[in-house]
C-alpha cells in the first residue's frame, strides 16, 4: 500500500504557542489551519461544552470532566483540491489521546463525525488518526483515509483522556498533498497581512513581506517569549527571519492609518543521514527486516524526532512515496534502497542523501528426489544431485564430496550444498530418505459381474504408493475399474516408486446364483453369460464331493440332472477354463465357484 506523510507538521513550545493562541478550547474558536499553518499545541481542560450536555458523540463518550471533553482542542479547515486525505496526531507514547472529525461549516451543527477514535493507548503509541500510522505500525488507533472534494469545511476535535499531556502536533497526509502540495488546503480561512504561521527547517531562511500600497513607514518587531522587541535597522517591506519567534509588523500608512499584523515562524532540527554499510545476504534468508538498518541512519539522532523509511528510487524518497515494506524481499542480484531521514516535527525537514547496495546471493537450486526406494532384491541404490552444477560444492554427512552416492541400506542422508559469492556462502541442506521398498502383489480380485456395468476391484495387502492398470488401458489410481466388459483381461498393480509390478489374468462372465429346474419354464436351466469371448471354454460341475457331472461348452446349459436322474436340492461347484493369449489352456480364477440348485 502506498504511504504517504505529512506535507503540513510544525512544532513549536508551549509557550510560543500560548502567545501565538494557537490553542482554542471551543469550536466557536476554533484555529483555522491549512498548508503552511503550524498545528502544534497542548490543552487545559475545556471552555463551553461544545455539545450541551449530549452523552456521546460518535465514538466518544461523556467523560469524568461530566462532559465528552476533558481537556480540548478545535481546529478546523477548508479542502482546496479533491483527493484522498488524512491526518497523524503525535503525541509522548505514555499518553492518551482521542479525536473527532466533523464535516462541518457551522459549530452548532456539527452532527456526527466523519472518522473517530477513542481505543486507549495501551500499545504506547506515538501516533493516531486517519489514514496510516507514519512509522509503518499496524495501530488500532487509525481511522480509514478520506476522500474529499475541494471547498469541503471540516472540525477537528483533540481531547486529551489522560489529564496529562505534553502537547501533540498535527501532520496532514494523502495523495492529495502529492498532487497539490501548495494547494491541498485552503488558506482563504486566514485573514493576516502576513499569512499564515510558517514552519522551515534550519538553515532555511524565510522571507516576510508586509508590502502595503502607499505605505510611510514599515516597523519589525519580535517576540520569543519575553514580549515583542523592536528589531532595529529593519524598515523594508520584507525582512528575512532564521530563528524561531512570533514576528510582528508594524505598516503606518501615508493616510496614518496603521495595520499591526503577527505571524508565527518555527525552525525544526533538519535531520541528517549517517552512511549506511551494504547488505548482502543469501535467498533463503529474506525477508530482511530493514529497521534493523534504522540505527545506523539515525546515527546519535533520536529514533522519536525523526522516520526512516527506504525507497526504490530517488524520486520516491524525494516525494516520500511508496516505500518499501519493512519486511523486506528482492530478486537474486543487487539493488539500490535509497534512504529517508524525516523530521516527526515538520516533514519538511528530510535528507534523502544515503543509499546502500542490497544484494541477494541464489541459494543452490537441488532437483534432488528426497524420498528414494531400496526396492526389494536391490543391493544398492544412488541418490543424490544427478544434474550436479560445476559452480557448487557437494558435502554429504558421511564425508562424500561427489554429488552422488551408493546407499546399501535404508536410513537418512543429508548433503549440504554450497556456493559462494560476493563473499558470502549460501547452503541448503537436503535430507533423503531411503526407504526400503517391497514388490507389489495382488492379494484379490474382486469381480461384480453379470451386470450391465461389470466393475473389477484390485486388492493388496501391501502398503505402498501403488497404480493400476487393466490391459493396455492408461495407468489410473484407484483400484477399481467400471464398465468392464466381459471376457479375459489382466490387471496389473504397478510400484509408483520403481519397485516392480505385478499381473493377474482375470475374467469377467456371469451366472445365476441359484436355478429352479422344475419345468415351469422360469429359470429352469444353468449357464454362464459371455463364454463366447473366450477362447475354446470349457465348465466343468461338481458336486459337494468332487465328482464331475456335466461339461459345458460355448452355450451349453445344465438341466440339473446327471444320467438322467434329477439331482436334489444343494450347492454345486464349477470351474471355468480356456486358452489363453499365449495357447495355454488355464483356470479362469477370482470368480465365485459355486451356485445352488432349488426345487
Amino acid at each position: 500500500m502506498k504511504r504517504f506523510y505529512a506535507i503540513a507538521f510544525f512544532f513549536f513550545t508551549l509557550g510560543l504557542l500560548s502567545a501565538g493562541a494557537q490553542v482554542s478550547a471551543d469550536c466557536s474558536n476554533a484555529i483555522p489551519i491549512c498548508n503552511n499553518t503550524p498545528t502544534n499545541g497542548g490543552t487545559d481542560g475545556y471552555g463551553v461544552d461544545d455539545f450541551g450536555g449530549a452523552a456521546e458523540t460518535g465514538c466518544l463518550e461523556r467523560t469524568l470532566s461530566g462532559a465528552i471533553e476533558s481537556n480540548s482542542a478545535w481546529y478546523r479547515f477548508k479542502t482546496g483540491e479533491a483527493g484522498q486525505l488524512g491526518f497523524n496526531i503525535s503525541f509522548d507514547s505514555a499518553e492518551d489521546w482521542d479525536y473527532a472529525l466533523y464535516k462541518a461549516s457551522d459549530c452548532a451543527n456539527l452532527g456526527d463525525p466523519v472518522r473517530c477514535n477513542f481505543f486507549d493507548n495501551g500499545d504506547g503509541n506515538s501516533f493516531t488518526g486517519v489514514g496510516e500510522d507514519p512509522t509503518g505500525a499496524t495501530n488500532v488507533q487509525y481511522e480509514d483515509w478520506l476522500t474529499v472534494e475541494a471547498g469541503e469545511e471540516y472540525y477537528l476535535l483533540i481531547n486529551n483522556f489522560s489529564n496529562v499531556n505534553s502537547g501533540f502536533s498535527i501532520q496532514f497526509s494523502g495523495q492529495i498533498f502529492i498532487d497539490y502540495p501548495n494547494t491541498a488546503l485552503d488558506c482563504s480561512i486566514i485573514n493576516n497581512l502576513l499569512g499564515p504561521p510558517i514552519a522551515a527547517c534550519d538553515g532555511d531562511t524565510v522571507r516576510l513581506d508586509a508590502a502595503t500600497p502607499n505605505t510611510a513607514s514599515y516597523t519589525w518587531y519580535r517576540d520569543i517569549g519575553l514580549g515583542f522587541t523592536e528589531i532595529l535597522g529593519e524598515t523594508n517591506a520584507f525582512l528575512d527571519v532564521t530563528t524561531d519567534a512570533l514576528y510582528r509588523v508594524e505598516v503606518v500608512l501615508n493616510t496614518a492609518d496603521v495595520i499591526i499584523s503577527d505571524v508565527q515562524v518555527a525552525f525544526s532540527t533538519a535531520p541528517t543521514t549517517s552512511p549506511i554499510t551494504d547488505v548482502t545476504l543469501c535467498q533463503e534468508d529474506l525477508p530482511f527486516n530493514l529497521t534493523t538498518k534504522s540505527s545506523e541512519a539515525l546515527g546519535g539522532q533520536s529514533a522519536s524526532d525523526f522516520i526512516i523509511s527506504y525507497h526504490a528510487t530517488p524520486a520516491d524518497a524525494i516525494n516520500n512515496s511508496l516505500s518499501l515494506p519493512m519486511q523486506y524481499s528482492t530478486a537474486v542480484g543487487a539493488t539500490t534502497v535509497y534512504v529517508r531521514t524525516t523530521s516527526v516535527k515538520n516533514p519538511k525537514c528530510f535528507d534523502v542523501s544515503e543509499e546502500f547496495e542490497f544484494t541477494v546471493v541464489e541459494t543452490p537450486i537441488s532437483t534432488i528426489n528426497t524420498e528414494v526406494f531400496l526396492c526389494e532384491g536391490a543391493t544398492s541404490e544412488t541418490i543424490g544431485e544427478t544434474n550436479p552444477n560445476v559452480n557448487y560444492s557437494y558435502n554429504w554427512q558421511s564425508g562424500e564430496t561427489t554429488p552422488t552416492i551408493q546407499v546399501f541400506s535404508a536410513g537418512t542422508y543429508v548433503l549440504d550444498i554450497s556456493s559462494v559469492a560476493f563473499g558470502v556462502t549460501c547452503v541448503n541442506t537436503i535430507v533423503v530418505e531411503v526407504v526400503v521398498g517391497q514388490t507389489p502383489s495382488i492379494s484379490n480380485v474382486l469381480i461384480e459381474d453379470f451386470n450391465a456395468n461389470n466393475t473389477v476391484t484390485v486388492e493388496t495387502d501391501i502398503d505402498g504408493n501403488f497404480e493400476y492398470q487393466i490391459d493396455t488401458l492408461p495407468v489410473q489410481d484407484s483400484n477399481v475399474f467400471t464398465n468392464v466388459s466381459a471376457g479375459a483381461h489382466t490387471v496389473t498393480i504397478i510400484d509408483k516408486n520403481g519397485c516392480g509390478y505385478a499381473t493377474e489374468d482375470i475374467v469377467v462372465v456371469g451366472f445365476d446364483n441359484y436355478f429352479t429346474p422344475n419345468g415351469d419354464g422360469i429359470n429352469d436351466t444353468w449357464k454362464i453369460t459371455g463364454m463366447e469371448s473366450l477362447q475354446q471354454p470349457v465348465v466343468h460341475i461338481f458336486d459337494r464331493y468332487g465328482k464331475l457331472l456335466k461339461e459345458l461348452k460355448g452355450r451349453d446349459t445344465w438341466n440339473g440332472t446327471y444320467g438322467g436322474r434329477l439331482l436334489p436340492e444343494s450347492d454345486y461347484w464349477f470351474k471355468l477354463n480356456y486358452i489363453n493369449t499365449v495357447g495355454d489352456r488355464v483356470t479362469a480364477k477370482h470368480i465365485s465357484s459355486h451356485f445352488t440348485l432349488k426345487r
